[in-house]
């Protein structure tokens, strides 16, 4: 009796949903039916059936959690049973998207019976979660999550449910979209008005937030949040990307980091819901496009729902404003706001702030008023003579100059800009945001380590200094490297681009390969009309962009004992 009881779920769900499925296909793929047989009756029941669906797996995840008596059992166990209910549930009525994910959970269904192995060792495996059990180095951890998440999204973005009204998402468009949004890049081979329903929409918002956060970050924050403990390893791993000093603080700033941005976004989402309500949207579709915008704008995604971006409202002081604190903040990095919060509420003078925090802020305001310079001066008389208003000019100047080394949104026609300021872009966009923020590039940090490094040069100086302090020459060393990779990558990949693309322009794709591997996500408007070819690797730069100079600090602080443990004669060799 004892088995039939364990068995009794997958007998009803090979009953219930097998026979769904042989009912719809049988709909779908059979023009002419015994007489005996009445079509109308098989679609209501197909239709009736679908919706009977979610509640079935429903029953079924009851039953196995009841007889495990633990959630965490049942999560580790059932996990896909989850991942499953929940689209099932948002899109309740949908029969061709019931119908395939009853396939799907089905087949997995079958697999756990034709091989019982798997489930033992899952229990034999205890507490181990999948990356120990694969020993894998957590450079690795952070390839491996940034892939699954992206899979999984492309996954969603592929189902007909995430398509417009009469629109087909293909398997490349998902996964460069999937992509683009967990690498928070903004560029895209399809309109999200146009191409994705509000499902896609959300789906790709959704890896916006994931991406933004970081897939590390967010993991050890909801494992925090559920009371669970973290794995040495894991804090090990999480206290070098944070930077923090001690295993408290690093608990501190991972539930910090969700606090952060989950205020930032909120704030950011209601002004901007007010100034799209004042130009006259409805409330609806302002507290859409508000709270979009202000995650896109946050994590330096770049994503918008407009198809000119924000062209619309390059007047619009509030719209413009907003969006600009929201990128910049995103920029900084979680410990620069966490230092900035208490410089305000404890009134702490400049001085007081660390040197990491004070480097970030002056460099990114050296850049922003570079950048300003350069967009009104080189395009006073052409891009920007359409708008007579002086404030206009400074205004979108200012805006274009913000969200150019991270972002992606737009106020202007990047086509209509002179060659020139085009290059200065890119050296922007190259640059990026700061170490431990939504952006990329090679960080703020890294380029004014660089300028430093010049200067202490000139000078003569054995050191790298910032406010009388000296930098390690480790640290100068593994930004010098990050900077060379960096050109080493952008370069190959502007090579193979010139091969693959020999229609577009050089500009075109210098460009594009820039803002693909600094994860900017502007375009001079080739990426809709990128070949299979020049998609995949437009793919893969995104990826190497996002997750690369992680990975390589990572590995970098990762070196064998044994390499430290030998100190070899000098060797002088001539340079210059």
């Amino acid at each position: 009796m004892g088995v039939l009881y364990h068995r009794l779920p997958i007998l009803l769900e090979l009953f219930f949903n097998g026979l769904f499925i042989v009912l719809y296909t049988i709909v779908e793929k059979t023009t002419v039916l015994p007489g005996f047989i009445s079509r109308e009756v098989l679609v209501n029941s197909t239709t009736w059936m679908a919706q009977a669906v979610p509640f079935v797996l429903s029953a079924i995840g009851i039953y196995h959690l009841f007889f495990l008596k633990s959630i965490e059992n049942f999560i580790r166990n059932h996990v896909f049973t989850i991942i499953v209910l929940v689209p099932l549930i948002i899109t309740f009525g949908d029969i061709k998207f019931a119908y395939w994910l009853a396939i799907v959970h089905l087949f997995s269904t079958i697999l756990s019976v034709l091989f019982p192995q798997a489930e033992k060792k899952k229990s034999l495996a205890g507490n181990r979660s999948i990356f120990q059990s694969l020993n894998l180095k957590p450079a690795q951890v952070v390839l491996a999550t940034f892939s699954g998440i992206i899979l999984f999204g492309s996954f969603l973005l592929i189902l007909p449910i995430s398509a417009a009204p009469g629109k087909q998402i293909s398997f490349v468009d998902a996964l460069f979209t999937a992509t683009s949004a967990t690498c928070v890049t903004g560029l895209s081979t399809l309109s999200l008005t146009d191409n994705f329903s509000i499902f896609g929409q959300i789906v790709t918002l959704a890896l916006i937030q994931v991406g933004g956060l970081g897939i590390m970050t967010l993991y050890s924050s909801l494992t925090i949040l559920l009371g669970k403990s973290m794995a040495m390893r894991q804090k090990i791993v999480m206290q070098d990307l944070l930077e923090v000093s001690s295993l408290s603080d690093l608990l501190e700033m991972i539930i910090e980091i969700v606090k952060y941005t989950l205020v930032i976004e909120i704030w950011g989402g209601i002004i901007l819901t007010v100034a799209f309500y004042l130009e006259g949207q409805e409330f609806g579709m302002a507290i859409y496009n508000g709270f979009f915008h202000s995650i896109s704008a946050f994590c330096n995604a770049g994503f918008s729902l407009f198809n000119n971006s924000l062209e619309g409202f390059a007047t619009n002081p509030i719209i413009n404003t907003t969006i600009s604190v929201l990128i910049i903040l995103g920029g900084f990095g979680f410990i620069v706001l966490k230092e900035i919060k208490h410089a305000i509420v404890e009134k702490w003078s400049f001085v007081d702030l660390s040197i990491h925090t004070k480097v970030v802020i002056i460099t990114n305001l050296a850049l922003v008023v570079m950048g300003a310079l350069v967009i009104f001066f080189s395009e006073f008389l052409h891009s920007l003579d359409s708008y007579p208003d002086l404030f206009d000019k400074i205004q979108v100047s200012l805006f274009q100059s913000v969200t150019t080394r991270t972002a992606g949104f737009n106020t202007i026609s990047l086509n209509n800009l002179y060659p020139h300021t085009l290059y200065i872009v890119t050296l922007f966009m190259f640059i990026g945001a700061s170490p431990g923020s939504t952006g990329g590039g090679i960080k703020t940090t890294t380029f004014a380590i660089l300028i430093q490094s010049v200067s202490a040069t000139l000078k003569g100086r054995k050191n790298v200094e910032f406010f009388n302090r000296t930098v390690p020459n480790q640290v100068v060393v593994r930004a010098i490297s990050i900077i060379i990779i960096s050109l080493i990558l952008v370069s190959m990949f502007i090579f193979l681009m010139m091969r693959i693309e020999p229609d577009k322009s050089f500009m075109m794709i210098f460009f594009e390969v820039i803002s693909a591997f600094a994860t900017v996500g502007l375009s001079l408007g080739i990426t809709p009309h990128l070949t299979v070819l020049g998609k995949f690797a437009i793919i893969i730069l995104m990826f190497i962009g996002r997750v690369g100079p992680l990975t390589l600090v990572l590995a970098i602080g990762e070196s064998s004992k044994e390499q430290g443990q030998v100190d070899y004669p000098t060797g002088r060799l001539m340079i210059g």
